[in-house]
């Protein structure tokens, strides 16, 4: 089986599981091949100057389409709110930590200011839309400042003083095992401060005619992850779909039930923070798209 996957290290590792996985359920040679993405090649300018969508997807998919790979591994919230025809979310992984990091040089750190513990004025990296929205309605004195590239190349930028602090998902940095004793390290709720539609889940996709489809989501899907994506993606089509939008939905297990909380950012009113909760998980994103566009 050929899986395809971006090159970074994080991209690596997070397909080198997928592929042990697979390798050991179904008794089977399993080959990687690197691919890069327009989001991959693409680094002097922000994503959302960048056009058409799928970034970090696109050649992944049209490999998959060109029958180069068999699957490829893809960071949940990296993907469209739309498969292209022919192509599927075979199944997703078991959740990691869905919450963002906020990596603060220790000169810069302030734990006198609440959530974002930064002196005033201070200069915060981020290349994604929802972080600087989330971040503007909790302090609007900050500056923020577009950063790309990938995890060892934003820390560097960070210690080498281009910024004050930066944004980590905190499933990347367990996944690649970091040490950051060097900074100041704050772990922001993600009920509070809201990740991505499926921050912290892989997605592995096939091809819908692929007759290992069925063998792979035996071996890999997680339930639980399946919902709660299913919830955080349905609120994202809701608002138009996309991966670039000032847009958080985080979904999970809660009291017996489902608890979904979502922030919107739309520069044209006011940013919105929203709850809901419920037994029934195929209604909660209706509801929570209602609580963040109606008064």
């Amino acid at each position: 089986m050929r899986i395809g996957t971006r090159g970074s290290d994080l991209a690596r590792i997070q397909t080198g599981t997928i592929a042990e996985k697979i390798k050991q359920g179904l008794r089977i040679k399993v080959e990687i091949e690197i691919i890069k993405t327009k989001g991959d090649i693409i680094t002097d300018r922000p994503l959302r100057e960048l056009e058409g969508r799928g970034y970090f997807t696109k050649e992944l998919e049209d490999a998959l389409l060109g029958r180069r790979i068999d699957l490829a591994v893809h960071s949940f919230k990296d993907m469209p709110s739309q498969n292209p025809e022919g192509l599927t979310v075979a199944c997703v992984s078991e959740r990691e930590d869905p919450a963002d990091l906020l990596i603060v040089k220790k000169d810069s750190y302030n734990p006198d200011r609440g959530k974002i513990p930064l002196f005033v004025n201070a200069v915060v990296g981020t290349s994604a839309v929802r972080r600087e929205s989330q971040v503007k309605a909790i302090r609007e004195d900050l500056n923020i400042k577009d950063l790309r590239g990938n995890v060892p190349t934003r820390l560097r930028k960070l210690s080498d003083g281009h910024y004050d602090a930066i944004f980590l998902a905190s499933a990347g940095v367990r996944r690649l095992n970091l040490d950051l004793s060097d900074f100041n390290v704050v772990r922001l709720e993600p009920v509070d401060f809201v990740p991505s539609p499926g921050q912290g889940v892989l997605a592995v996709q096939m091809r819908i005619d692929d007759p290992d489809l069925e063998s792979v989501k035996n071996i890999i899907h997680d339930h639980d992850s399946y919902i709660a994506t299913t919830i955080e993606r349905d609120v994202m089509v809701r608002f138009g779909g996309g991966c670039g939008l000032p847009l958080g939905v985080y979904a999970f297990k809660y009291d017996g039930g489902w608890r979904a909380c979502g922030f919107w950012g739309d520069a044209k009113g006011e940013p919105r923070w929203a709850e809901v909760t419920g037994a029934d998980p195929s209604d909660l994103a209706r509801k929570l798209y209602d609580g963040l566009t109606h008064d």
